[in-house]
């Protein structure tokens, strides 16, 4: 089933029901007939858009299904070069920015019947260096991760999800695609804001977050929390990131969620794993997801095969990346990792994170973790420095008022081994970020060497 035959089964199964806050199933189909109309493209044309996470963004994804289009979403934080990269690279027949408006048109009959191995959709992955890549993804693939998600963090009839997740990321387009498929409602919000989102939340009785952890940090120690009703929240999920056991604790204590999962995945292949009870193991990725095989590779690498009902079939116009990432039918995640006792698979790391300090592997978020259960500790990074003698030493970015002197006793009185600590300690306003909540090491290490 394509995506416009799902939207119009989900607007037939319960049009009662409310799709954004206000719209009703029932009224929304109409409402999409007529964007698709006034779109004025042909099937397989890309509708671009640059636009924040707004109730329009959304209708225009909906849209371009309905017409059989491609939606192009591109960050509104991409340079000019970049968007004339973006869109020189998927071919935009259609372009549509904030001053433009929502285009109407006569009301679009639908393509019902295009072929559900059809592109729907073209993400572009906001990668540290180089060109971002084009990932094409298929009808199949986005209903397939939407039905993931939905069994996976606990979705039912009429759930409730904040829209803040940026549609131009996977974790923002499965969210929306999710709650059409259970008859659950999109609350959107444009930008992030940690006061904002808590007035959503309570103002439309939010039953499920799914956000990145630095916008759970940002939540869960607000001044406007304690005025704030969230009793309506009962499911959690995070993705993007490791989210530190101090972190996880306090959203269960703010919370107490029936449902609390990390979710590891990525653009390409939307789901690897879930850690089902983040309470108990506080960062375990869990086991593998319903459509997914995983394996550990020599290197430590996570290798994600691409038989996934979710998965992608190559990037757009880069076989130099497809070389890269794609061997014998699996996809190598760049993520390194390893299983526990119980067989459950643990993150330790980006493969270009990993830290070689005088011969030793330290994994990054081994040590932040630790560093972030200091009451000082606000958020934290650990990158590795060049060292004449250790090759790299363990250097802790930190936000917060701790010592370094604080700091290092906090570590010596860890189960941290002695020689992961670190060895330097920066003190900063704010990390760099992704627009999906990823703290930037890389730009961290870059900065750190152009200080040298």
């Amino acid at each position: 089933m394509n995506l416009a035959c799902s939207l119009l089964a989900a607007c037939e199964r319960h049009p009662e029901l409310e799709a954004f806050p206000g719209i009703p199933y029932g009224e929304l189909l109409p409402r999409v007939r007529r964007i698709a109309g006034g779109l004025g493209v042909d099937p397989g044309e890309r509708v671009a858009v640059v636009l924040d996470n707004r109730l329009e963004t959304a209708l225009l994804y909906w849209a371009a299904q309905w017409a059989g289009a491609v939606f192009v979403p591109l960050s509104w934080r991409l340079s000019e070069d970049e968007l004339d990269y973006c869109l020189g690279d998927c071919g935009a027949r259609v372009v549509l920015r904030e001053a433009d408006g929502l285009p109407a048109g006569p009301e679009h009959s639908g393509e019902l019947d295009r072929d559900e191995r059809e592109i729907s959709l073209l993400l572009y992955t906001s990668g540290t260096t180089g060109r971002p890549k084009g990932v094409p993804r298929s009808h199949a693939a986005d209903r397939a991760g939407g039905w993931s998600q939905a069994l996976q963090h606990g979705y039912g009839s009429a759930d409730r999800t904040l829209g803040v997740m940026p549609l131009y990321h996977t974790m923002g387009i499965h969210s929306l695609v999710a709650m059409h498929l259970v008859g659950g409602c999109f609350v959107p919000q444009a930008r992030w804001d940690a006061a904002e989102a808590l007035r959503l939340i309570e103002q439309q009785r939010v039953t499920s977050l799914y956000l990145a952890p630095t916008l759970f940090h940002d939540l869960v120690h607000h001044p406007d929390l304690p005025r704030r009703d969230v009793s309506s929240v009962r499911a959690l999920g995070y993705a993007g990131a490791a989210m530190t056991s101090t972190l996880v604790r306090r959203c269960a204590d703010v919370f107490s969620p029936e449902v609390f999962v990390n979710h590891y995945g990525s653009t390409e292949i939307y789901t690897f794993s879930i850690g089902r009870d983040q309470p108990a193991k506080p960062g375990c990725a869990g086991r593998p997801a319903v459509n997914t095989r995983l394996r550990l590779v020599e290197t430590g690498e996570i290798w994600a095969h691409l038989g996934s009902d979710e998965a992608f079939g190559g990037y757009w116009n880069r076989p130099d990346a497809d070389e890269k990432a794609i061997h014998d039918g699996w996809y190598a995640t760049g993520d390194t990792g390893h299983l526990d006792e119980d067989g459950d698979l643990w993150i330790d790391g980006r493969v270009d994170d990993m830290i070689i300090s005088g011969g030793e592997n330290v994994h990054p978020l081994e040590v932040e973790d630790v560093l972030a259960a200091h009451p000082g500790v606000v958020e934290v990074a650990v990158i590795g420095v060049p060292d004449e003698r250790l090759g790299q030493h363990v250097t802790a970015i930190v936000v917060g008022e701790a010592s370094a002197d604080e700091l290092d006793e906090h570590c010596l009185a860890s189960p941290l081994a002695r020689f992961k600590r670190p060895r330097e300690y920066r003190f900063v306003d704010s990390l760099p970020k992704s627009a999906s909540g990823k703290i930037l090491r890389r730009m961290l290490r870059d900065e750190t060497r152009a200080e040298a």
